[in-house]
């Protein structure tokens, strides 16, 4: 059955803001980009602005120098946005400018099956194998740290450490590190919450 667009906007600490888009099951995924772009339009000063990519894959908007991240599985899809620095920001990390979002669905099985590719060893000890929420709610945490850090390659296990878990029910933050082979190490904070069958995770430096 075909639902209307469901919108929401938050505000985050630093000046973040994220917006999520549900709802549109008849709609194709070029929809949902062009979506995208008229919600970076919308929330821009002079209401112009187009989404590129880095050769990492990574969006930025053109001509504003503003740290952007997007997610999209789905019939969901959402956007983090950084208030614009005076600073040219480039397509390298930058502690204190990163910014990286992900979401994934809340039944999703098969991150069981695949938790020891993404979790350290330290992580699968805190993190319980029979806890699909617990496990779901890791993998977006290290994909939201991999968008922010624009480096091609991080390795989730080795590169990535989860120190605490954020709490999606009490939105108590959580904290991460990316400790890259080359470059400084960076710490995140994370806040994690549950969206239309969905764990929704932000990571910012």
């Amino acid at each position: 059955m075909e639902t209307e667009f469901i919108y929401w906007h938050h505000k985050l600490p630093r000046g973040i803001e994220v917006i999520e888009v549900c709802g549109g099951e008849d709609r194709s995924g070029r929809l949902w980009r062009l979506m995208a772009e008229q919600l970076i339009a919308e929330n821009s000063d002079d209401g112009e602005r187009s989404i590129s990519h880095y050769s990492s894959g990574a969006p930025f908007l053109e001509g504003e120098n503003r740290r952007v991240s997007l997610t999209h599985t789905e019939h969901f899809l959402a956007l983090a946005m950084r208030p614009a620095t005076p600073d040219p920001i480039g397509a390298s990390p930058v502690c204190g400018e990163m910014l990286g979002i992900d979401a994934e669905r809340l039944d999703r099985q098969q991150v069981l099956r695949i938790r020891e590719r993404f979790l350290s060893r330290e992580e699968l000890e805190m993190i319980p194998a029979d806890d699909l929420g617990a496990n779901i709610l890791a993998w977006t945490i290290k994909e939201a740290v991999y968008k922010a850090m624009l480096t091609p390659g991080l390795d989730f296990r080795r590169e990535i450490a989860i120190i605490q878990l954020p709490d999606m029910k009490s939105h108590a933050r959580g904290t991460a590190r990316a400790l890259p082979k080359e470059g400084p190490a960076c710490q995140f904070d994370l806040f994690s919450w549950e969206s239309e069958g969905h764990c929704l995770t932000v990571a910012f430096g």
